[in-house]
């Protein structure tokens, strides 16, 4: 098997901008396409997400399969506009909801035009990532770039070792180390992503972040803050809909929100309203603050905990939640 290359500072470059064989150079052309980040639950997907973009448009979690939707991130260059795509980790389904979440990523590998394979550096290589990996390999005309993630989190001679796991476990375009947090070769990354996207004009309009609706944007915001704190059975079974937001007729600058949040048993939502409604107030306020930030207006936000019986596994509640077939 050929060794792939693992881009880091000093060598990377893109591949296929070069000037063409004629007397004359011609510009380097603009390029624009879709990366879709893919990987096991929880290996870093969305925080890297956001640090490419450079601001926040997908909700982050140290919980496991916090992202349910595909979440699209505008990168801008002179150069390039890359669409970074957040995907679900793919996992063994055991609801109906995770079939349908594993499906959706499955259908989103065939429509991009890069791949990037997340492996996070402080885990060792397991069955998840071995199986994802054949089913990338699979993938003949799709170009996959092995990302080693949360780099910062473990000592060089640990990355060297995963670097290596990861390489053997396919035939990659690319393996680039990086990390979110710190920065580490998140350009790289950008290169090397771009190099891989076919030449063609920007796909969004300049200075847009995202095309995800802001009602949806508040709705996930409102779903980040409520799964901090609670029990680990508890991020699973937490959906958020708003069900009306606008701004208040007879106050400018004030924006109501008023929102529901679903779980599956009477237990539940008792652990999510906590003592006397503490813990409800405590989601709000942290919600509030971050769609305040969205919206850059003064937000009234009404929030409401509702049961859903098995919401996950019934085709009603999952039409109802916003997660169609």
């Amino acid at each position: 098997m050929n060794q792939p290359r693992v881009t880091e500072k000093k060598g990377a470059r893109g591949r296929g901008t070069g000037a063409a064989a004629s007397p004359t150079p011609r510009e380097p052309a603009f390029r624009s396409g879709f990366a879709c980040l893919v990987g096991r639950p929880n290996v870093g997907k969305s925080t890297l997400t956001n640090a490419l973009v450079g601001a926040k448009v997908a909700i982050t979690s140290n919980r496991p399969q916090t992202t349910r939707r595909v979440i699209r991130g505008v990168v801008h260059r002179e150069d390039a506009q890359l669409v970074i795509v957040d995907t679900p980790g793919l996992h063994r389904p055991r609801t109906l909801l995770g079939e349908r979440l594993d499906s959706l990523v499955r259908s989103t590998l065939t429509e991009v035009d890069v791949i990037g394979f997340c492996v996070p550096a402080p885990e060792n290589v397991g069955p998840g990532d071995k199986y994802l990996a054949k089913e990338l390999a699979a993938l003949k005309h799709t170009p996959v770039v092995a990302i080693v993630t949360k780099t910062d989190e473990v000592p060089q001679q640990r990355i060297a070792e995963q670097l290596l796991a990861v390489s053997e476990l396919g035939e990659w375009a690319d393996v680039v180390p990086v990390s979110a947090v710190a920065g580490f070769q998140l350009d790289v990354l950008k290169d090397v992503l771009i190099s891989l996207l076919p030449e063609g004009p920007a796909l969004y309009p300049d200075g847009e972040l995202t095309d995800e609706p802001e009602q949806i944007m508040v709705a996930e915001l409102i779903r980040e803050a409520a799964l901090e704190g609670v029990r680990d059975e508890l991020p699973h079974s937490i959906a958020v809909v708003v069900e009306e937001m606008g701004p208040r007729p007879d106050q400018p600058g004030l924006i109501d929100v008023h929102a529901d949040l679903y779980v599956e048993r009477p237990s539940q939502k008792a652990i999510v309203i906590g003592t006397k409604g503490a813990r409800l107030k405590e989601v709000g306020t942290q919600a509030r603050k971050q769609i305040e930030a969205l919206l850059g207006s003064r937000v009234y936000l009404d929030l409401h905990v509702r049961i859903a019986k098995d919401w996950q596994r019934n085709p009603k509640y999952l039409r109802r939640l916003g997660f169609y077939d």
